[in-house]
This record gives C-alpha cells, sequence and structure tokens, in this order.
C-alpha cells in the first residue's frame, strides 16, 4: 500500500457525503473516506472485475479491478478452475502471481465482504503471448473523383460498455489512407467507425459519408452513456449521407458538397447520437455552431473552419454532458448538451465572439486537444481548452492569452500545493514556449523562455528523483521539477504518451510501438510491441491507452500491421499497490473519453498518482 500523507489528500480527493441515507434512499453508494464534507456522486459505469491472465515464462499475472462500488475493505481470492490457489486472502492488491501455471490456465476472482466470499467474477481474458488480439474486419477501399486509390487504417479507439455486460467494448475510428490535415487539398474516403465486442463481434458499422473529410481534426467521436441506462452512447458530427449501423441514411444520400480541392464548405452539418448497441442514429440535431463565413475562423479556403474538438463533462457534478466544439486559431465556440429521455437539449453555448466574451482575450486560445477536469473545486467539471477554460456554466473561467499549442497536461502534476495545474506547451514565438498554471486560476506558476515553435511537452511523474510530476518538451532545456527547476538535463527519449505499465507507482513513457522506463543515463526499454503499428503520423501514437482491464496499470492498444486486428497489451509486472480501477476516477474516465480527439493526449487522474503518494481516495460514485 501507499504511504498515507494526509497533508496530500486535500479537498480535491473526492469527498464523504454527509446525507448518507439520502444517497442509500436513492441507490447510491458513497465508500469514500476523508473529511465529512458534502460531494454529490458521480454516475460511472457498472463494470464486471475486468480479470486478466497475463502469461510470462515463469507463470501468469491475474489481476482484477478494485471498484468504486466495492468497500473500503474488500479483499479477494483468486480460483483457477475452481481450486483456490491463493494461501490467504489478498487485502494489499488486486493482482496474484501464480508460479508457474500455463498460458491456458482458467481463473476467477471472488471478493470477500464482511468475511463472507462472493460469487465468482467473469473469467480472466487470457493474454496468452502477453497479448490479446481483437479480430477486425477493416472496410474496402475505394478511389476518389479525382483517380486516387486508398484503402483503410484502424486508427483511434475509444471503449465504453455498449450493450450493458458490465464488459468495455471498442469503438474505432477507421481512416483512409489519403486522409488529410485541414491545410492540405485533396479528396479523402469516407471515414468509418465500428463498435467492437472484445471478442471481435462487430456490432455496427458507420460510414459518414463523403460530406465528413477524412483526417485528424475532422472527427471528434466520443463515448459514453449519457443518459444513464447502463449501456454506451457513441456521438459524432455527421452530414447529408452518413449511413448508420442499421443503414438508415442521414439527410440526402445523394448530396455531395466536396468542392475542386477536395474540403466541404457548404451543406448542412449535423451531431447525431448513435446507439452503442446498435449503431442506430437516435436523435440528430444541427451542429452547433454553423460554419458561417467560412473566412470568419481565420482563412477562406476551409483550414480554420473545420478544427473540431470534443470531450465530455460531469457539468452538474453528477450525469456527463456532451461538448462539441469548433476553431482555436481564431474564434472558438463550445456547445454543451444533454442526451436524456432519446433527446438533444443544449445547455450553453460559450462563443468568444458574443457581446459577453468579446475583447477579454478568449480567442485563438485553444489547442489541438482539450481537458476536462473539476479545476475550481466546485464539483463541478470545467473545459481547459489550451490557454484558457470554460466554467461548468458555461461562462469564461481564465485565460493566460499564451495562445495556441499542440500539447497539454492537466492533473495534480505538484502535490505538495493545494489544486490541479496545467502544463502547456506554446506554438506562439513571443510567448513563453512553456509553462504551468493553477488549473483553477490560469495563474502562472512557472514558463520558459519564447523559442519559436514548441510542438511537443509532457508532464507526469517518470522520475522518482524529484517529488512531483517532471515536465519537459521539445523546445525547452532539462527536465523541470513542478516549480520549474530544471532537475535533471537529460531529457527522456520521447516527448509523447504515458503509461503506468512496470510494478511501481511512477508512470512509462509510451511512444511509438514501445513502453521506456526513464532514468537520467538512458531509458530501459519495458515493452516492445510485435507486429503492430501506430497511429497518426509523425505524432505516433497507439489506438487507446489507458486503464481498461485489470487493476489500475495501463494497458495500451495498437493495430496489427495489416489492420486485422487491435493488439492489447497488458502489463506482466506484479505490484503492491492497491487503487480502485481508474475508470471509475471521473476525471480520468473523461480523458479517455477525449483522448482521441485530434492530437492525442494522455489521460490524468484527479489526484496526483506518483511515487510517495498519498492514499488513494476512494471515488463517490453510483451506476445506473
Amino acid at each position: 500500500m501507499q504511504h498515507p500523507h494526509s497533508h496530500r489528500n486535500r479537498r480535491r480527493q473526492i469527498l464523504t457525503m454527509t446525507a448518507a441515507a439520502v444517497l442509500t434512499a436513492a441507490g447510491l453508494t458513497t465508500l469514500a473516506t476523508g473529511p465529512a464534507q458534502a460531494a454529490t456522486a458521480r454516475q460511472v459505469e457498472a463494470l464486471d472485475r475486468g480479470v486478466v491472465s497475463v502469461h510470462t515464462d515463469s507463470g501468469n499475472l491475474v489481476s482484477w479491478r478494485w471498484l468504486g462500488t466495492d468497500q473500503n475493505d474488500v479483499s479477494f481470492n483468486v480460483y483457477r478452475a475452481g481450486a483456490l490457489v491463493n494461501a490467504t486472502p489478498i487485502t494489499g492488491s488486486t493482482n496474484y502471481f501464480h508460479s508457474g501455471a500455463p498460458a491456458q490456465a482458467d481463473y476467477t476472482v471472488r471478493a470477500i465482504v464482511g468475511g463472507v466470499e462472493q460469487a465468482d467474477s467473469v473469467h480472466a481474458v487470457q493474454f496468452r503471448t502477453g497479448y490479446k488480439d481483437v479480430p477486425l474486419t477493416p472496410p474496402a477501399g475505394g478511389t476518389t473523383p479525382d483517380g486516387v486509390a486508398y484503402t483503410y487504417e484502424a486508427n483511434d479507439a475509444s471503449v465504453g460498455d455498449l450493450d450493458g455486460d458490465g464488459q468495455l467494448d471498442f469503438v474505432l475510428k477507421w481512416q483512409p489512407t489519403n486522409a488529410k490535415d485541414n491545410s492540405q487539398s485533396g479528396y479523402t474516403g469516407n471515414t468509418v467507425v465500428d463498435g467492437i465486442k472484445l471478442d471481435g463481434t462487430r456490432l455496427w458499422r458507420v460510414d459518414l459519408g463523403r460530406n465528413i473529410r477524412s483526417g485528424a481534426h475532422y472527427t471528434q467521436f466520443q463515448v459514453y452513456d449519457y443518459d444513464g441506462d447502463g449501456k454506451a452512447e457513441v456521438a459524432m458530427k455527421t452530414g447529408d449521407g452518413t449511413t448508420d449501423g442499421r443503414g438508415t441514411v442521414i439527410g440526402s444520400s445523394s448530396a455531395d458538397y466536396r468542392n475542386a480541392s477536395g474540403y466541404v464548405l457548404s451543406g448542412p452539418e449535423y451531431l447525431t447520437m448513435f446507439n452503442g448497441r446498435t449503431g442506430a442514429a437516435m436523435g440528430t440535431v444541427d451542429y452547433v455552431p454553423a460554419r458561417g463565413t467560412v473566412s470568419s475562423w481565420g482563412d477562406s479556403y476551409g483550414n480554420r473552419v473545420d478544427r473540431f474538438l470534443a470531450g465530455t463533462a460531469y457539468l452538474d457534478g453528477s450525469r456527463p454532458s456532451l461538448i462539441m466544439a469548433r476553431g482555436y486559431y481564431t474564434r472558438t465556440v463550445l456547445a454543451a448538451w444533454d442526451w436524456r429521455g432519446g433527446a438533444f437539449t443544449r445547455r450553453w453555448t460559450f462563443d468568444t465572439t458574443s457581446s459577453t466574451n468579446s475583447g477579454k482575450g478568449y480567442d485563438g486560445q485553444g489547442n489541438h486537444q482539450l481537458s476536462v477536469a473539476d479545476v475550481d473545486a466546485d464539483g463541478k467539471d470545467e473545459i481547459v481548452y489550451g490557454s484558457m477554460a470554460v466554467d461548468d456554466n458555461g461562462s469564461g473561467l481564465w485565460t493566460t492569452k499564451n495562445g495556441h499549442g499542440d500539447a497539454l497536461h492537466v492533473g495534480d502534476l505538484d502535490p505538495s500545493r493545494a489544486g490541479l495545474e496545467e502544463f502547456k506547451v506554446d506554438e506562439d514565438s513571443s510567448k513563453p514556449s512553456s509553462w504551468m498554471a493553477d488549473a483553477g486560476t490560469g495563474a502562472i506558476l512557472w514558463s520558459t523562455a519564447a523559442n519559436g515553435d514548441n510542438g511537443r511537452g509532457v508532464s507526469g511523474d517518470v522520475w522518482a528523483g524529484s517529488a512531483g510530476a517532471e515536465s519537459w518538451s521539445s523546445r525547452a532545456d532539462g527536465v523541470r521539477s513542478p516549480q520549474g527547476a530544471v532537475v535533471a538535463s537529460r531529457k527522456p527519449g520521447s516527448i509523447n504518451f504515458l503509461s503506468w505499465w512496470d510494478g511501481d507507482t511512477v508512470r512509462e513513457l509510451l511512444d511509438d510501438t514501445h513502453i521506456d522506463k526513464y532514468g537520467t543515463a538512458s531509458d530501459t526499454r519495458l515493452l516492445t510491441g510485435s507486429g503492430v503499428h501506430s497511429d497518426n503520423s509523425t505524432k505516433a501514437t497507439p489506438s487507446l491507452s489507458g486503464d481498461l482491464l485489470g487493476d489500475w496499470r495501463e494497458e495500451v492498444v495498437w493495430p496489427t500491421t495489416d489492420n486485422t486486428a487491435l493488439r492489447i497489451y497488458s502489463t506482466p509486472y506484479e505490484t503492491s499497490t492497491k487503487i480502485t480501477t481508474l475508470l471509475h476516477d471521473t476525471q480520468y474516465r473523461t480523458a479517455l473519453a477525449w483522448q482521441n480527439t485530434a492530437y492525442n493526449q494522455p489521460p490524468h487522474p484527479s489526484f496526483f498518482l506518483g511515487n510517495d503518494m498519498a492514499t488513494a481516495p476512494r471515488p463517490t460514485v453510483y451506476t445506473p
């Protein structure tokens, strides 16, 4: 277990309900420990144990989820084919190494609550060769109107329980090989999105059609249970000719709004909520904001008008809402939607050109991604939109006026101070190349000198030699402490993604198709993906990485080289640390939802998870 340092358990850790009877009457469960202050229970997925068995040369690592709805003092027994394998109940972790066992050994886990052993869990997902393949069927390729042939590659993925069985399913975006950045002219093939179960069963396929251009900035899909029915929905921007999972066409099937340069700068734009189990379009509304005059977004040829971001946020503190956005170089608009009772309701719209916001420095502050977190500790989520933040009620919260950038991180990066922090890199050669700010106020805590377009930056506790998160970037020297001091001269070999992979709480480096552990002299390779490819060109990101199965450590998902499977890797390393599944920390869970947005970034939980951390908080959550 981690060492308890109560001064680090601060206000942001999810707090105990004082009105426990009210929660009980409402069918809610709160299991947090801490100060007796009210905290609203948040809706989360009703997940199964997510048991996995990862085979190594010396046996099997069996790991499982400690759910947010479990008791604090729950313990576990591990069974192989009905026979108990552990000598005493497992209390200090949620993994067990079964020495000498064969790859095909069949495991279940039983929770022990109040001294009473509960029923068997689901059977373990077997990683017999260190990974598990989810079979895929690529869409058929085609030829664009100008005669260019294309095929399909598996691209970004997300997860959600699409059919309500307690197991996470994949939603995968297929991208044509002629996908374009918005700055590049030319036709593209259609974007295709699949719903896929862990065994490879395809639940549905949605074809977004010719009027949705393909590329990293066009289709940001959100997978979440927005209406609380226990099954995830899928939200996407759609157009005339989008075909849902049941073959029903949205709008006109014959309309073609592509111009001679391949851009789609006219015609209707929609927002559609798809049924996660069937792929059926359940509701379609006009996309907010409308494109209006193309040039009002920063150029006339169609680059900046079609820069979209998306996320999911608990704006009321209890239930998730959908965030769909447009623009970040000049004008920026975010629209918040609720999906309840089979219909969309717009909660609010934030527009930098409105009379409320105009002239206040919110224009041009967006990144190629966003982050969602309760930055002001009011129990409700805010949207950190690059160099500015929007409050849960749709009003501007703060802006640093430092402008656009390619990477940002929001989390408890400095556990020695109260609140969350944001680390961000900037592209404006007249602004700091990187900076850290108080995420609740935007107050700059430290920054590095201007140095052109600083295209990459990472913040996370990757080294036990310095307290808190380390931050580093392409165009600033050294590895920096949470206070901005250079604590190591050698930067990690990766400025890309992060993963909790081995047995300690220090995070590892995930880049392209490998995972490394940082060292001040050199990095140590822990995993090289076999027969897989990374996505998104020079960004070299996985399809998805996060705590998807097993205990709190993170899986990584890459497509196989031939795009016929999603290959999932899960850690083979034993850990003595016990943390509630990160899927029930809603800042982390919503980060998995927005991870696919534009330039993918790794997820961060709401609390500090790293070396010498405090005891991890228990979340106050309920399941539908």
